[in-house]
């Protein structure tokens, strides 16, 4: 028999980043072949989904599980009651607006043409508001443990690796780094430039690290 599990979406605890909430139901079950998230709206009026283009990458297929939805796309706008599918392609502008109380939105994304890479996003993203209050001491704290716990995560690791030089912890920071980019090693190339990690520059692990030495 294969293995298979069951949830219904509110046993899906919401995560918060500062935008709009979300459910993350690909790391929910461990799916590591595709992205999907969903998205409540509390109240009519509530942006569901945050207005971006995927920076002209990604393509997301959008299905109105409940409710009903107003979905903006490059300025035009579309009505999309329950059970509507809304294909937006690379580069398309895109948000959406919650017409009824507790419209909720199932997202799937991918890149065509390339096999999907799971960053870790969902496990940053309770963090990122710390971030962007400047707390990083809290982040190395909270963070450490989860980047270490899941080595696979690109986008935790290196975001941890950024607070940790950001307050002086080199050799953690160097550590997660080097654990960012061996899981995804176009963050080599992003790392050189990143002035987060300029407490970093002069470290010979760090120079070995970015090709820079």
């Amino acid at each position: 028999m294969s293995d298979y599990t069951v949830a219904q979406i509110d046993e899906i605890d919401e995560i918060d980043d500062g935008r709009c909430p979300w459910r993350p139901v690909r790391h929910h079950f461990g799916i590591t072949s595709f992205g999907v998230n969903a998205f409540t709206a509390r109240n009519a009026g509530d942006r569901i989904i945050n207005e971006h283009d995927e920076e002209g990458e990604h393509e997301e297929l959008y299905l109105v599980h409940a409710g009903r939805a107003r979905f903006e796309l490059d300025g035009e706008q579309v009505d999309a009651p329950a059970g509507t599918f809304v294909f937006a392609e690379r580069g398309v502008k895109r948000t959406a607006f919650a017409e009824e109380p507790g419209t909720t939105l199932v997202a799937l994304g991918g890149e065509p043409g390339k096999a999907y890479h799971a960053s870790g996003y969902e496990l940053w993203a309770p963090l990122a508001p710390l971030y962007q209050e400047g707390k990083y001491a809290e982040v190395a704290d909270r963070g450490g443990e989860l980047a270490d716990a899941h080595p696979e995560y690109e986008a935790l690791a290196y975001n941890v690796a950024c607070c940790e030089s950001l307050v002086g912890r080199k050799a953690d920071a160097i550590r997660h780094l080097r654990m960012a980019i061996d899981a995804h090693e176009p963050l080599r190339a992003f790392a050189a430039e990143d002035t987060d990690l300029e407490a970093l520059r002069d470290e010979p692990e760090f120079k070995q690290l970015v090709g820079s030495g």
